[in-house]
């Protein structure tokens, strides 16, 4: 009888101990899913970074035929809609996205908050670039900032730095708006944000948080996947979030 109590005390005790743990268990999950994890986005299928003032998509070609009206109405239940969508023109000296026109029609007819950006081959002239950016890419009112994509080296840095001065230095003279440069956080880092004090910067860092991101003022855009889901299409694309409200 002595020991059957013995071995109902330590019966109570491990259950006691097992109900805490869960306790403490379930708690910490809150923790972390409620106050440390970003919230999910159930349009986009991915994590959005918090603290930010609005979340936008840049699109390409490679996202295919966007159907932007079942995008649009995909995500206005949720009240998740695109606060601002960036299309790509061109690329090079003489090459055009084969959905920019489209995208841009588009944007323009449902009054979607939108730019276009030129991806910069840095081993080609920069003035033929930006005259064929311009040429495609007419300026409208209410269009966002245009939008430099510098992302591959270029003979060296001092070239690289030397030709994107006069592509943006002559798209800003012929647009009358200074244009934004994306980049990738390591070159901002390393190339870039001492050289152009006097721009903005759109970065690309998909495994973490770049620091000092929220105190820096050339920062005001965010790409943090390329594995977001297109509403409304099987397809990935680029989402960020903005320090700027829109």
């Amino acid at each position: 009888m002595a020991k059957r109590r013995k071995k109902s005390k330590i019966k109570v005790v491990i259950i006691k101990l097992a109900l805490f743990l869960a306790l403490i268990g379930s708690g910490t999950f809150y923790f972390y899913t409620k106050l440390l994890r970003p919230s999910v986005h159930q349009n986009y299928g991915v994590r959005i970074p918090e603290g930010f003032t609005s979340i936008g998509l840049d699109v390409s070609h490679h996202q295919g035929k966007i159907n932007w009206e079942d995008l649009l109405l995909a995500t206005k239940q949720n009240n998740q809609q695109p606060a601002f969508v960036y299309l790509k023109a061109t690329e090079g000296e003489n090459h055009t996205d084969t959905q920019w026109k489209r995208n841009r029609e588009e944007c323009l007819r449902l009054s979607i908050k939108h730019g276009a950006y030129h991806f910069f081959r840095p081993k080609k002239l920069p003035l033929p670039q930006a005259e064929h950016f311009l040429k495609h890419y007419q300026p409208k009112a209410g269009d966002l900032p245009p939008v430099l994509d510098a992302e591959t080296e270029g003979l060296s840095d001092d070239d690289l730095i030397h030709k994107m001065t006069r592509w943006l230095n002559h798209v800003e003279e012929q647009t009358g708006m200074r244009p934004i440069i994306y980049t990738s956080y390591h070159f901002f880092k390393t190339k870039l944000s001492t050289k152009f004090p006097n721009h903005k910067f759109w970065i690309a860092a998909y495994s973490r948080k770049p620091r000092g991101l929220m105190d820096n003022p050339q920062i005001i855009h965010w790409q943090f996947t390329e594995k977001a889901q297109l509403p409304g299409h099987h397809v990935l694309v680029d989402m960020n979030v903005s320090k700027v409200p829109f």
